[in-house]
């Protein structure tokens, strides 16, 4: 299994939106804080990203910030602009002015603006890690699967065409992991590669991490994960905790709940199938741990989310 898809897949839920904003000197919008993430990229002009409490962020053609922690910020063409006020409605999209079309003359900045549902209760270290503001300027020849989806969403965006819906959830489902592979990269190839951006980019935790992640209902012991990466159970055990901030097989247990989780949200299978793809012998022993792990019973657990 890819980890970082998969760790992206247990943690997105309902559908992302994204849109196109056509904007005209003054301007300002103030986005307020949410449990989702969400993105801007300047595709023409210039613009402020200002973060609530946070030092303003210059922004030039091509950048890309992305706030994975969900913080109120603003996005304004300059420091002292008045600022409308807009919230994040139930279904994913953002209250307040429309995105604007073009008008007669060329607008002053063309912006592509999108957000993401997280489920916060499941949070995982791997995009915990991260800043509140991950900002990814443009450089030639940088980033050039990123910069290739940013394209291609920006021109779906901008006619509703056959199958523009489809396209655009998949393509946001792309950017996002594009973001957050072009910030891993950009820190490992600054020497700055820590926790997990060090543990997927280490062989013998990211061929652990793969294994239990591509077969989660495996009996997997410490020696065996050791083993994938070719390191003794000691060695391996210190390597693993120190990168990922815990032992090996608390991880396992963690991971094991979370994919539960989703299977109860999104699938149709028993209690005793969930059970048996997370590593479970019985019915009973899944529920007790699932118990202990969310607060609820699986059966209440699926009911409350369907």
């Amino acid at each position: 299994m890819d980890v970082l898809s998969d760790v992206v897949a247990a943690m997105r839920i309902g559908r992302p939106h994204s849109a196109r904003h056509y904007k005209y000197a003054p301007w300002g919008r103030h986005f307020g804080a949410t449990d989702g993430a969400g993105f801007h990229v300047v595709l023409r002009g210039s613009a402020w990203l200002i973060p609530d409490g946070g030092e303003p962020v210059a922004l030039a053609p091509g950048d890309v910030v992305f706030l994975a922690h969900g913080q109120g910020h603003a996005l304004a063409s300059g420091l002292d602009v008045p600022l409308q006020e807009v919230r994040l409605l139930s279904d994913g999209t953002w209250s307040g002015p429309p995105p604007g079309e073009p008008r007669e003359g060329c607008a002053d900045t063309v912006t592509l603006c999108g957000t993401y549902r997280l489920d916060r209760d499941r949070a995982h270290r791997l995009l915990a890690e991260l800043p509140q503001v991950v900002h990814l300027p443009a450089h030639v020849g940088s980033h050039r699967s990123l910069r290739a989806a940013v394209d291609l969403l920006g021109m779906e965006l901008e006619e509703l065409r056959p199958g523009t819906d489809a396209i655009v959830t998949s393509l946001l489902d792309t950017l996002l992991l594009y973001i957050l592979r072009a910030w891993w990269e950009s820190e490992r190839a600054a020497g700055r590669a820590r926790g997990w951006s060090a543990a997927l980019a280490d062989p013998a935790v990211a061929a652990a991490l793969r294994a239990l992640h591509g077969d989660p209902a495996q009996a997997w012991t410490v020696a065996q994960l050791a083993a994938t990466g070719g390191l003794s159970r000691a060695a391996f055990a210190r390597r693993f905790t120190a990168l990922v901030g815990e032992p090996p097989l608390t991880y396992l247990t963690w991971w094991r709940m979370t994919v539960a989780g989703r299977l109860l949200r999104h699938d149709d299978l028993s209690l005793r199938q969930v059970a048996a793809r997370t590593g479970y012998t019985s019915e009973f022993a899944f529920a007790k741990a699932f118990k202990r792990e969310y607060g609820v019973a699986p059966g209440q657990y699926r009911r409350g989310v369907a």
